[in-house]
């Protein structure tokens, strides 16, 4: 896929637009090409959802591992925060 030869002034004053529509760029100056915009692959929504299912599982898997509640790991994470405040409180 050839890149769309775009000026300097018409990338920088619609960046917005041309950074969501995810075409390859030429850009350019004076007729001059400067450099590159290639723009990364995006994730889709379903792929960023899935890969969130897969590190809850995961998770659970490591947390059954340690024979853990839920309840033991909520008692132990309010610990965490109030230590946490606490330690900012007197800090100041």
């Amino acid at each position: 896929m050839e890149a769309e030869k775009i000026g300097m002034r018409e990338f920088r004053e619609n960046l917005a637009g041309y950074l969501e529509s995810g075409r390859p760029l030429a850009i350019t100056r004076h007729g001059e090409t400067l450099g590159f915009f290639i723009p990364a692959h995006r994730q889709t929504r379903t792929a960023k959802v899935e890969a969130m299912r897969a590190a809850a599982k995961e998770l659970d898997a490591m947390i059954a591992s340690w024979g853990a509640s839920e309840e033991e790991l909520m008692r132990e994470y309010k610990e965490i925060r109030r230590v946490s405040r606490e330690k900012k409180r007197n800090a100041k």
